[in-house]
């Protein structure tokens, strides 16, 4: 019988959030990352168009995908809101229905 860690019963999460620049992203990841919290954190530069204080803005930002499990996500998204320096962080979570079960065999030890 498979006990409650197999990739089988295990569930992974992908969160995404926006940063201003890639300093507050890197340190916050790198934490996560050494914590176990996440397996890895993608970071990439992005223009984004948004409205903010009846302004539209056209800034680069960088766009963090947080790769983590089922257990860690309530962690995960409360160290994003306390660490984040945006007023209104970007915390969303995308669900998953399929991922390959040896990059989830991965993930799981990564964050164990």
């Amino acid at each position: 019988m498979l006990g409650d860690s197999s990739p089988v019963t295990m569930k992974s999460v992908i969160i995404i959030s926006t940063y201003p620049n890639k300093k507050s992203i890197s340190k916050i990841a790198k934490e996560l990352v050494q914590y176990k919290t996440v397996a890895c954190v993608n970071i990439s530069k992005v223009s984004s168009i948004y409205s903010w204080n009846k302004k539209i803005e056209n800034t680069s930002e960088y766009l963090a995908i947080f790769k983590t499990t089922l257990k860690n996500k309530k962690l995960l998204k409360q160290k994003i809101k306390e660490t984040h320096p945006y007023d209104v962080p970007e915390i969303a979570e995308i669900d998953i229905t399929s991922i390959n079960k040896s990059y989830l065999k991965w993930l799981i030890e990564s964050t164990n």
